[in-house]
């Protein structure tokens, strides 16, 4: 693994194990709170629920409490003043689904407003779906002097059965159990309101941390990328400067070869040449002639002669000295001249100088000799072209090497992607890369155009007019 993956990874790793741990422990705290606060709520309801229960039977009891104390006066008319308490009980009630219910102390419903078919039946043995004996367990807390009691009874607004709450009291001397209840599914609603309100804080408050880890991933990421781009340009500046320094080597130590060439080998060989015509001439002039020996002198001063042609020319290709002594356009009318003798291509150059030309440096004459070398080599051993054109156009803030011919021409496309076919074209790219500068191709059948632009600062006033010469 690559040391910059093993930084991101150090720095994502945590950073998610502690959000992860943060999400967890506000989840959990989160959760128990709202654990809390269903209970403190559900506490509160209940006991203003039982409140309200109380205060409703008390009101019941205070209604029928003249005709429960007058019967203790008058046993005749007692059962009439039970018929008429149940009357009023009958006629109290609080919302569609609030009333009052009479049992007698053995389950036998003596008053129930809002289910009449009930009224005189036995209940004792009435049981709700889960198996528990109903009026039973109501008439248990009222023997107890009154309490409350969570059953389940049919609610008359739906005709379901629901959860109620239910508190009763006895009336001893008639031998009554007197009561009323609050359906709890308003309470159970409002309970699961407020845990549903409390959830959707929770995932609102996982939604923010998820967010934030989101933009901490994201900044991670971007400072990550930011890492990366910065290193790959350092490396491709760094590779763009080697590749400089190996092309720089190149040309120093084709200069220095050249000069061995013309100042070493090319001096040794011109006097190893004047040896032997000096031989040659004292056997011609000599009485004795050895034709054999004047024929083997006469042919090694040829062959010296094409050898030192040859050795020259090598020299003169390593890094001619034109290049150095008078600058890219001298050097590159010798190469179209040279190049036309040898191949017997008809090679224009043409150059162009504009008012404020800039002064070109030796880097920047170096690589477009290099091109247009390449260029017009490729030319004479693969275009099968009859006539070439170089151009040189010198601006004030750049320079154009312009190499046309009227070839077969190529697949640019191709030769670009082809490892074995673009070698050249590639060198060219690198070194104009190396100078910021850009190169341009276009090839068809007939016609075919190499472009290379350098941007050059200008630091000398050339000529004070365009000038332009032909050859």
């Amino acid at each position: 693994m690559k040391l910059k993956a093993k930084i991101v990874l150090l720095a994502i790793v945590p950073f998610l194990a502690a959000i992860a741990s943060i999400e967890t422990g506000v989840r959990q705290e989160a959760t128990a709170l709202a654990e809390t606060q269903h209970a403190t709520t559900q506490a509160a309801y209940m006991a203003s629920k039982e409140i309200e229960l109380k205060h409703y039977v008390e009101l019941a009891t205070t209604a029928i409490a003249p005709l429960y104390n007058a019967g203790q006066d008058n046993a005749r008319d007692d059962a009439m003043l039970r018929t008429r308490a149940l009357d009023i009980l009958g006629k109290m009630d609080f919302g569609k689904d609030g009333y009052f219910f009479v049992y007698d102390m053995h389950g036998r419903s003596l008053m129930h407003p809002r289910e009449p078919d009930l009224v005189g039946r036995d209940l004792w043995d009435l049981r709700d779906p889960q198996g528990t004996l109903t009026i039973q367990q109501l008439l248990a807390a009222a023997t107890r002097g009154g309490g409350y009691v969570r059953y389940v009874w049919h609610r008359p607004s739906t005709g379901k059965l629901a959860s109620k709450l239910g508190y009763v009291v006895p009336l001893e001397r008639w031998g009554w159990m007197i009561g009323t209840g609050i359906y709890l599914d308003d309470v159970d609603a409002t309970l699961a309101d407020i845990d549903q309100r409390a959830a959707a804080n929770i995932d609102r408050t996982m939604q923010w941390i998820d967010a934030i880890a989101l933009a901490g991933l994201a900044v991670i990421a971007l400072c990550a990328l930011v890492l990366n781009v910065t290193e790959y340009r350092s490396a491709d500046a760094k590779l763009k400067r080697l590749a400089q320094q190996v092309v720089d080597s190149q040309e120093n130590e084709r200069a220095r070869l050249s000069r061995e060439l013309h100042d070493g080998i090319s001096q040794m060989m011109v006097s190893v040449k004047l040896l032997l015509e000096s031989a040659l001439a004292r056997f011609e002039r000599s009485e004795v002639r050895v034709p054999a020996a004047e024929a083997a002198l006469s042919t090694s001063v040829a062959r010296i002669g094409d050898t030192l042609r040859e050795v020259r020319r090598i020299s003169h290709a390593l890094r001619p000295s034109m290049l150095d002594d008078l600058g890219v356009a001298a050097a590159l009318e010798q190469l179209t001249r040279e190049l036309s003798d040898e191949s017997g291509i008809e090679i224009g150059f043409t150059q162009i100088a504009h008012t404020h030309a800039a002064a070109l440096p030796e880097a920047v004459n170096t690589v477009l000799f290099r091109i247009a070398q390449e260029a017009l080599t490729n030319i004479v051993r693969h275009a099968q072209a009859s006539s070439a054109a170089l151009s040189l156009e010198i601006s004030s803030d750049a320079v154009t090497l312009t190499i046309s011919d009227n070839g077969r021409g190529f697949d640019v496309a191709h030769a670009l992607v082809s490892p074995r076919a673009g070698v050249g074209l590639r060198n060219m790219r690198e070194r104009l890369d190396a100078l910021g500068g850009k190169l341009s191709l276009s090839s068809q059948a007939g016609h075919t155009i190499v472009s290379a632009r350098v941007p050059v600062v200008a630091s000398a006033l050339q000529s004070p007019a365009l000038q332009e010469t032909s050859l």
